[in-house]
């Protein structure tokens, strides 16, 4: 069998078990990037966006984009409305992926998904990450009661009709605890704004 042939096949069966791939998925199985774009060329991947491709024959989840923006920012955390939908809270059906950074990052940039990036430092950067895997990859999503707390911290950039109707959801759905909506809404710096909406739910 030809090197050609042997890296083909082993890049064949990586993006099987890794569906979505990175050119520099490839450095670490010792595979050249060529194979990737011959690939590609020949149709059997596909380009999701610059440096991204995916297999065309595999069956993705409705958050196909939530791991592809996760490909390309893995120390982002996927927050705010993508957040809201990806955990079933409210109606809401964004056309961008929105994505948290920490402060001092550099801002990640992507066309294709689009990208809505808010920055955050400290606890409220790092607190409430929970951990899911998503068409193959790990994505760093914010929990229900964090996404939440973060949609009144950012209510002039989503409505504060967006953060009321998650509120109630979340609450009706018994997605979100007071214990927790509290803890975040001190971690947020927004205690005082949330205090009589978490008082009209008891």
């Amino acid at each position: 069998m030809s090197v050609k042939m042997t890296q083909t096949t082993r890049l064949l069966e990586l993006a099987r078990k890794q569906p979505i791939l990175r050119v520099k998925d490839l450095a670490a199985a010792k595979i050249h990037p060529e194979h990737l774009r011959r690939l590609w060329r020949k149709g059997v991947l596909e380009r999701a966006s610059r440096g991204v491709y995916r297999l065309v024959e595999a069956e993705y989840t409705a958050h196909l984009s939530l791991a592809e923006v996760a490909k390309r920012v893995p120390r982002g955390v996927i927050c705010l409305m993508s957040a809201l939908q990806f955990h079933g809270i409210g109606t809401q059906l964004p056309p961008d992926v929105w994505l948290a950074v920490d402060r001092r990052a550099a801002r990640p940039t992507s066309t294709s998904p689009r990208l809505r990036v808010v920055r955050l430092s400290g606890e409220a950067f790092s607190e409430g990450v929970e951990t899911k895997e998503i068409d193959g990859v790990t994505v760093q999503i914010y929990s229900p009661d964090k996404t939440i707390v973060d949609c009144f911290k950012f209510r002039n950039k989503v409505g504060l009709d967006v953060a009321l109707e998650a509120l109630r959801e979340g609450w009706r759905t018994r997605k979100v605890t007071m214990k927790d909506l509290a803890h975040f809404s001190k971690v947020c710096r927004v205690e005082e704004v949330m205090r009589p909406y978490l008082e009209s739910l008891v």
